[in-house]
C-alpha cells in the first residue's frame, strides 16, 4: 500500500488479475442472477473466492442495475481477518485500485466520523484485508462513478456501528454493503440448518440471536440490523447456499447468504402505494434521538431543582420532533432497571412526552424511591418512540403465541380489569415468545396460566434509541 493508494492484495487468488477475464467473470455472474426489484438501501454479501460466493453476492448486485446514475457514494464494511481492530478502522489513503480501475475514496464523507472515538485510521488494517476487497469489482461493473467509504470492522457493539451508518446514511446516492459469510467448516447438511437459523434472525432484524459462529461478519451485520430495526426497514433473503453448492465438497462448507434491506416507506412495485410501519413523517434521525435523550435528562436535573419537569415548547424543535407521539423513558443504573414511564397513545408533542415521562421515570415509579442527586450521571436513558397500536386476532393462546415477532413487537395486554404492556426492548431478555407472553401476564397482575375469552392484545413497534 502506498501513502496515496491501496492496491489489490487478492487479485489472481480470489478472483482473477486479469481485467478482462475478470469483467466477464463478473458479468456472467449479474447475468446469471436473475433477480429483479427495486435497487436496496443496503445489502449484505458473501465474501469468499468468487468460484464459491461470486453467484451468491451477484443476487444482490444485479438489484444495483436501475441505480446505477443515482448511487454516487458506497458505504463499504467488512470484518477483519488478518489485523486485530477496536472499533471501525478507515484508511488515510486517497484511493483502491483493483484490476478493473481505481475508486477514489469520499474524505468528505470519513470527515463526517472522524470524531467519533469508535472510529480508527488503520491502512495496515486494509492493507491485506480481503473481506471488502472481493467488492469492488461488482461495485465498478454495476455502478458508474462512485467514491467509497470503506471500513474494517473490529471489535464493536451494534450500537457503535450504527451510530457510523447513521451519520453516512444519506438519501437514494448512498449505498450501504455489509460483507459477510455465514457459518463455517461444518458439514453441508449441519451448515444448511445452521445457516436457515440464521437467515431468520437476519430477516427479523434479530441482531441479538447472531453470534460469531453464526456469520463472521456479525459485528457489522448487526450494526445494519441495529439501524433497520430503529428506521423501519425490511430485510429481504435473495440467496442461501453455500461453498458445497457451487464449487466445494461437501464435507467442510462455508455458508453464504444474499440479502437487501429496503425501506418499508418506498413505493411499492407493484401497487405504486406507500407503505407506512407507523412512525410516518417521525423517522427519527440518530441525532434526532441524541436531542431526545439530552432533553431527559434535563428534565431530570431540573426536577431534582424544582420537582418539577422542564417545560418546552414545541416550536424550539424540528417538525418531527414536535408531532403528538407516545414515548417510554427506561432509565437504567448499573445495567438494572431504575425506572421507566411512559405514554401509550399519542396525546402531546414528543418532546413534552419526552420531558415529562423522563421527569415521571426519575421521581414517580412506584417500584423505585425518588431519584437521588449522585444518581443522575450514572443514569443511562433509553427512549422508546411508539407506533400506533393495531389489536391482534387470534383464535387461542398458542395461535396468539404463534404470532409474535420476537424483537419487533411490544404487545398490550388487558382483561378482567388488569393491563400490561412489554415494550420490544425487552425481548433482549425475554428470549422467546411463551416466556415474553408468560412474563407479560405476570407484569398485569394475572397468573401465568391465566386464559379467558374477554382476553384483548394489541401490538405496536418502537423507534428505540439507547
Amino acid at each position: 500500500m502506498s501513502a496515496l493508494n491501496r492496491e489489490p492484495a487478492v487479485a489472481g487468488m480470489f478472483y482473477p488479475a486479469d481485467p478482462a477475464v475478470l469483467g466477464g467473470m463478473v458479468d456472467e455472474y449479474l447475468n446469471e442472477a436473475k433477480t429483479t426489484g427495486p435497487a436496496p438501501k443496503a445489502m449484505i454479501v458473501p465474501h469468499a473466492g468468487y468460484i464459491y460466493s461470486g453467484p451468491v453476492a451477484a443476487t444482490a448486485y444485479a438489484r444495483l442495475q436501475t441505480a446505477r446514475d443515482t448511487i454516487k457514494r458506497v458505504v463499504l464494511m467488512g470484518p477483519t481477518h488478518r489485523v486485530a481492530v477496536q472499533g471501525l478502522a478507515t484508511v488515510s489513503v486517497n484511493t483502491f485500485t483493483t484490476p478493473l480501475g481505481v475508486i477514489p475514496i469520499d474524505q468528505e464523507a470519513l470527515g463526517l466520523v472522524k470524531d467519533l472515538p469508535q472510529v480508527v485510521v488503520s491502512d495496515l488494517a486494509h492493507q491485506q484485508e480481503h473481506s471488502l476487497e472481493v467488492h469492488l469489482p461488482f461495485l465498478q461493473a454495476c455502478l458508474d462513478d462512485f467514491s467509497l467509504v470503506p471500513f474494517a470492522v473490529g471489535e464493536a457493539s451494534p450500537k457503535q456501528v450504527a451510530e457510523v451508518l447513521e451519520k453516512l446514511w444519506g438519501g437514494d446516492e448512498t449505498l450501504i454493503v455489509i460483507s459477510s459469510d455465514l457459518s463455517h467448516f461444518l458439514d453441508y447438511q449441519t451448515a444448511q440448518k445452521k445457516d436457515r437459523i440464521t437467515s431468520e434472525h437476519i430477516v427479523s432484524l434479530e441482531f441479538e440471536q447472531i453470534g460469531y459462529g453464526d456469520a463472521c461478519g456479525r459485528n457489522p451485520v448487526n450494526g445494519l440490523l441495529y439501524v433497520a430495526r430503529q428506521h423501519g426497514y425490511d430485510v429481504e433473503l435473495l440467496d442461501l447456499r453455500n461453498s458445497g453448492d457451487t464449487a466445494g465438497d461437501k464435507s467442510r462448507v462455508v455458508g453464504y447468504g444474499a440479502y437487501v434491506l429496503m425501506n418499508s416507506q418506498s413505493k411499492d412495485v407493484v401497487t405504486g402505494k406507500k407503505t407506512d410501519t407507523g412512525l410516518g413523517t417521525g423517522r427519527y434521525t440518530w441525532d434526532d434521538g441524541q436531542q431526545l435523550i439530552k432533553l431527559a435528562k434535563a428534565s431530570i436535573k431540573h426536577g431534582l431543582e424544582t420537582g418539577q419537569p422542564l417545560p418546552v415548547n414545541p416550536e424550539d424543535y424540528n417538525q418531527a420532533l414536535g408531532e403528538q407521539r407516545a414515548c417510554f423513558v427506561t432509565l437504567n443504573e448499573n445495567n438494572q432497571l431504575r425506572g421507566c414511564i411512559g405514554s401509550l397513545e399519542a396525546h402531546r408533542p414528543l418532546v413534552k412526552d419526552v420531558s415529562d415521562n423522563a421527569y415521571a421515570a426519575a421521581f414517580r415509579d412506584p417500584r423505585f424511591p425518588p431519584l437521588s442527586d449522585a444518581e443522575l450521571e450514572k443514569l443511562d436513558i433509553h427512549i422508546s418512540i411508539l407506533t400506533p397500536a393495531s389489536p391482534m386476532s387470534f383464535s387461542s393462546e398458542s395461535d396468539l403465541i404463534s404470532q409474535l415477532r420476537p424483537g419487533k413487537d411490544g404487545l398490550i395486554l388487558e382483561d378482567v380489569g388488569h393491563r400490561g404492556t412489554f415494550l420490544p426492548s425487552v425481548w433482549e431478555s425475554l428470549k422467546t415468545p411463551e416466556q415474553f407472553w408468560r412474563e407479560l401476564k405476570r407484569k398485569a397482575g394475572l397468573p401465568y396460566d391465566h386464559w379467558s375469552d374477554t382476553i384483548k392484545v394489541s401490538r405496536y413497534e418502537t423507534q428505540y434509541f439507547p
